[in-house]
């Protein structure tokens, strides 16, 4: 189901709790919600659609000329990070201009698939930015 999107700065600035199991209906939620706003939107996390857990979906471009495929994460946690550089960014939940932001061109994340079994992968480019902000947006990170 296509989610409302949340635009309170407060609400967007609390940590989010572990997802489980009963959290796949609200990745299926962010799937169709990203899909909605996919000229504008390349990542979500569930805090935008007012659910305070930790899942994301994102485009993995991965170079592919279609723009890519989403992919879902419960409780990604970035475990290595290298080449640090500025950028900035917009968000659909904030207004307001881009913000200047580091980011790491390298990230290895752990998370967990939607079997719930543990995966490490690494990501680098604009994928790992995605993820990067869409984990800030769990950790209650505010760009």
């Amino acid at each position: 189901m296509v989610r409302e999107l949340v635009h309170d700065p407060i609400f967007l600035a609390q940590k989010s709790e572990k997802a489980d199991e009963s959290d796949l209906q609200t990745a299926q939620d962010l799937l169709d919600t990203i899909a909605a706003h996919k000229d504008t939107c390349v990542g979500m996390a569930a805090n935008m659609i007012g659910v305070k857990r930790r899942v994301i979906v994102f485009v993995n471009d991965k170079g592919r000329p279609d723009g890519g495929a989403y992919e879902i994460m419960f409780n990604p946690e970035i475990v290595k990070k290298s080449g640090a550089y500025k950028t900035s960014e917009g968000c659909l939940s904030l207004l307001g201009e881009p913000r200047s932001v580091t980011r790491y061109e390298s990230i290895k994340v752990k998370f967990q698939n939607s079997g719930f079994k543990e995966r490490f992968k690494t990501f680098t480019g604009f994928t790992a930015q995605i993820i990067q902000h869409e984990i800030d947006h769990c950790n209650g990170i505010l760009i």
